[in-house]
Order: structure tokens, then C-alpha cells, then sequence
């Protein structure tokens, strides 16, 4: 997941990349179109360039979203339809039926909507899984289509929501295909959820200068994040990965910090990129990441990283889960022999590890993904477990030196120890295999020397990645001031584009001015550069 994938070899497509001369021309020109066309038209304006946008970089493999979209908009129609006729029929013996005929029918009309819903859930979750997972498929020269992993996962997750009632099903099958493919996010995400934005879809925007500058803000604050960070970065991750073994474990350790760096700066780069270009549509998307490295537990990190996966998992993997029969018996029948904590935390512990499972194998097909999503339930379980144990040994601890629970020491300790938890996570998404992965741990443990971190033996050993010392120099310099501001919106509550906004307009186009030459001096493009694509692309 370094980014040494290109789009062409993974999809075999034309290059418009998020951040590209092509992609800045039509953004610009479906923006003018969209505030030319009347208010009620305009959300046609979001189709037509959606779907021209998928063809012109997909060609022929748009026929596997136009497929989603129908088995979508079929399944929601037919479940809708299958709901109302039992209801109808309900109603029309409510004099003559006792309760326990109505519920046999409804029961029987509930085994139908589901029989349609899995249907649908088959059919698309079973393409996702022949294109992503069986090498067959590319004997076939069939290539993973553009995005498949977060329209399908968008698109099923609003066919499950139909069917539990919680929204109503459009009936407009051009709107449900605009709900699938709007284009800003179908490269990455983030994966929404229906009655969050197939509303501001719909709706016509009106111009606003305010939503042009915010949505042009985090535009220019992602091209910074993606070109002068990550594609700096991803040269040493790439340069270490290619043979690991033949590194101290202070590289592979330092590589592996890189990743951690590199990864949080091409995700989010290219999250802010798409959802600053829907600002500008005045279409406010899902925010995908909090601040994940000022997480003190490995749960508070997957609930600031990612967010719209995780939340995508907890609402349609894990919830269904915990709350099912079986996890509530196992939990009852846990309660006398193991306690009231073991019986109310074992079972969700196990639909945590069964969730993570599939976060895994949703990066790839390699044993590695199953380790790195185990890595993560089980730490997560453990420390569920055993946190009455955790609580008491804790407050002891902090009875006996005086620190506060919540003070500075006691925050950066965890903060500190949390993301060594991720780092670990991470040597499997670097490593080519298992294998390497729990090679590149143990050599880093039993292989680090502080001594080696000098920026001039860093030079002298990494020097052949391509990065000289002015460039680390750089990355070092521009990961503190990222840092800092991140520090401020997260203890400030403070959000930095509000900030610049309302400064005076000497100082706000100057910091924007800034920005902008940081972008064109320090940026790491041009001849000779062969620029990474976004890591997140891939899947």
C-alpha cells in the first residue's frame, strides 16, 4: 500500500487524476455548468459529469457500475413493493386475522424482502469479491474497476437501510445513479451514507462565494498534504520495502514511521481534494479523519481514521452482530460462569474481532490484511477485557505518583503508546507478506540503534531512495508544522479554513498566496519524478 501501484497497471484506464491539469478543467467546467442550469436541473448537471467522468477514465468497465446502480435501484423498488403489499393485506384482515396469523405473515413477507436484499448483497459483493480476490479473474484480463470497493460498499449499505425502514426508496433511477457514482468520490470515498447525501445531491445549490473559498481551502490544503508530504515520503517506504531484510531494524523502523506519516498525508490529502471540490458544489461530505494520532486507545483511533469505513462496519457487520440471538444467548449463558463483565463484553469483543476480520480483507487478498485486521480485534478485545483490571492498576498508579488522570504525562504516554499499536498494524500493509512483516518486527526490536536516526546517517544510508538532505530536511519541517496545526484545531476545536476566512483580506490572500507557493516550489512533481498515486486508488 506504498503507492508504487500505478492507475494504468491496477485498472487499466486513462489517467484524469485527482490532481492533474485534466481533472482542474473539468471540475472548473461542470462547476460553471451546474450554476448555469436552473436550481431544479442541476443535480443533471452531477449525473452527466459523474457518468462522462467515469467513462472517459473507465471506458468500458462502466458497465459494472451502471450494473450496481440497477441491481440498487431494482432490489430498493421490489423490497418497497414487497413491504407495501404485506402491509396492504395486513390492514385489509385486520377484523379477521388474531396476532399470531398476522405475525406468521409478516414474518413470511419479511423472509422475502430478505431473500431480495441478499439477492442484491450476492450479486454485487459477490463481482467485488471475483475481481478482487480470485486470480482467475485477471487470467480473464478482467482489472478491478475504479472505485468498486466504495460504491458497492455505498450502494449495498442504502439497500440494507431500505430494507431495515430507515429510508424511503427513490424511485428516480437516474438519482439513485448519481447517489452511486458522484464522481469526486468515487476514487476514494469517503463511503457515504444515503439520508446524509443523497438529499444535497438532489437539491439545487445556490452560488456561494463562502462555499467556493472554504471547498478552494481544503482543496489547496490536500494538493500540499499529497505533494510536498507523501510523495516525498513514499520514496524511503519504497526504497526500504524493496528489500527490508538488508536494513537495520532502525530503518525498517523509521520506514515504517515514514508509512504511518506518508499514508495519513495521501488519504487525507486526497479526501480533503474530494471533499472541498463537493464544497464547491455546496455539497458538505462526510469527514473522513480526526486528528487519528492523538488517539489514546486503539478505539479511539478507529474512530477518528477512516471514519465512514468504520462507521460503514459498525452499522451494517457490527451492531447486527452484538445484537443477534446467538451473541445475546452466548452472553447469557457466559454470565454465570464468568461474571457480568466477561458476559457483557466477550460477545461484542467477537463481533469486534469478526468486524476487523473484514476490514482486513477488504484491503486485499493476502494472508498479511487477515493479520493486520486480527492485530486490531484482538488488541482492541484484550483491552476490553481486562479494563476493570487496566482501571485499577491505573488509578493506583497515579494515586501513588501524584500525576492526574487526564494530564499531560498521562496523554502523551498513551498517545505514544497507541500509535506504537498502529505502527504495528502498519509493518503488514508495508511488508510484502506475513512472513516479511513478522521478520521486519522482530528485526526492529531486536536491531535498533537510536544512533542510526541522525539526519546524516539517514542521508548516508537512505541516500539512494532519491531524497537528499534538503528533502528530508523538508519532510521533517513540514510534518512539525502539519503537526501544529493539527494540534490547534484538535485543542481549539478550531477549524483552520474558518480561521484564514476571517482575517483581513491582506493576510487571508497572503497565507492562501503562501499555500499556493509552497505547492509549486516544494512540491514533489516534474520531470524525473515518478508521482505516486493515491494509496486508497487501489481498492
Amino acid at each position: 500500500m506504498s503507492g508504487s501501484i500505478t492507475l494504468e497497471n491496477r485498472f487499466g484506464v486513462n489517467k484524469m487524476e485527482l490532481i492533474s491539469l485534466k481533472y482542474a478543467i473539468f471540475v472548473i467546467a461542470l462547476l460553471v455548468l451546474y450554476y448555469c442550469f436552473p436550481k431544479k436541473y442541476r443535480w443533471y448537471v452531477l449525473l452527466a459529469g459523474s457518468m462522462a467522468y467515469y467513462v472517459i477514465i473507465c471506458k468500458w468497465y462502466v458497465l459494472f457500475i451502471i450494473f450496481t446502480i440497477c441491481t440498487t435501484y431494482g432490489s430498493t423498488i421490489w423490497i418497497d413493493k414487497l413491504l407495501k403489499e404485506q402491509n396492504a393485506i395486513v390492514k385489509s384482515h385486520k377484523e379477521d386475522w388474531d396476532r399470531q396469523t398476522r405475525k406468521e405473515y409478516k414474518e413470511k413477507g419479511r423472509k422475502k424482502r430478505v431473500a431480495v436484499m441478499l439477492f442484491a448483497l450476492l450479486c454485487n459483493f459477490g463481482i467485488l469479491a471475483f475481481l478482487k480476490y480470485i486470480p482467475y479473474a485477471g487470467e480473464l484480463g478482467l482489472l478491478l474497476p475504479l472505485g468498486i470497493s466504495f460504491y458497492t460498499f455505498q450502494s449495498m449499505g442504502y439497500v440494507m437501510d431500505v430494507y431495515r425502514e430507515i429510508v424511503e426508496p427513490e424511485k428516480n433511477f437516474l438519482k439513485v445513479a448519481l447517489f452511486v457514482s458522484f464522481f469526486p468520490q468515487i476514487i476514494q470515498g469517503p463511503i457515504a451514507i444515503y439520508d446524509k447525501l443523497a438529499g444535497q445531491l438532489y437539491e439545487g445549490h445556490s452560488l456561494s462565494l463562502e462555499n467556493l473559498q472554504k471547498g478552494a481551502l481544503l482543496v489547496l490544503w490536500g494538493v500540499m498534504k499529497k505533494l510536498v508530504i507523501a510523495d516525498r515520503a513514499v520514496n524511503i517506504i519504497n526504497f526500504v520495502m524493496d528489500k527490508p531484510m538488508d536494513f537495520s531494524g532502525t530503518y525498517v523502523f523509521f520506514a515504517a514511521v515514514v508509512y504511518a506519516l506518508q499514508l495519513y498525508a495521501d488519504f487525507s490529502g486526497g479526501i480533503d481534494i474530494v471533499r472541498g471540490i463537493a464544497e464547491m458544489f455546496g455539497i458538505t461530505m462526510s469527514t473522513n479523519f480526526n486528528h487519528p494520532y492523538f488517539s489514546r486507545s486503539l478505539t479511539e483511533y478507529w474512530h477518528r481514521w477512516h471514519m465512514t469505513l468504520g462507521d460503514w462496519c459498525r452499522n451494517y457487520i457490527f451492531y447486527p452482530l452484538s445484537i443477534s440471538k446467538r451473541f445475546l444467548n452466548f452472553g447469557k449463558w457466559l454470565k454465570p460462569r464468568f461474571g457480568a463483565h466477561i458476559s457483557k463484553v466477550l460477545p461484542g469483543c467477537i463481533a469486534s474481532v469478526i468486524t476487523f476480520i473484514v476490514i482486513g480483507v477488504w484491503h486485499g487478498a493476502n494472508m498479511k490484511y487477515l493479520y493486520f485486521g486480527l492485530w486490531n480485534g484482538i488488541v482492541i478485545m484484550l483491552a476490553e477485557l481486562f479494563a476493570p483490571v487496566n482501571k485499577k492498576v491505573a488509578g493506583g498508579f497515579f494515586k501513588l505518583t501524584g500525576l492526574r488522570e487526564k494530564g499531560i504525562f498521562a496523554t502523551i504516554v498513551s498517545v505514544l503508546w497507541t500509535f506504537m499499536l498502529i505502527l504495528v498494524g502498519y509493518y503488514f500493509d508495508i511488508a510484502a507478506n506475513a512472513s516479511t512483516a513478522f521478520h521486519m518486527l522482530f528485526k526492529s526490536v531486536t536491531d535498533f540503534h537510536i544512533s542510526e536516526l541522525g539526519i546524516n546517517n539517514i542521508i548516508l544510508n537512505l541516500g539512494a531512495c532519491g531524497l537528499d538532505e534538503y528533502d528530508i530536511l523538508l519532510l521533517i519541517i513540514c510534518t512539525l508544522l502539519w503537526f501544529f496545526i493539527s494540534f490547534v484545531e484538535e485543542n481549539k476545536k478550531l477549524d483552520m479554513r474558518d480561521f484564514i476566512l476571517s482575517r483581513k483580506l491582506p493576510l487571508r490572500w497572503a497565507i492562501i498566496y503562501l499555500g499556493i507557493f509552497i505547492v509549486i516550489i516544494f512540491g514533489y512533481y516534474g520531470p524525473g519524478v515518478n508521482p505516486a498515486d493515491f494509496v486508497y486508488m487501489q481498492f
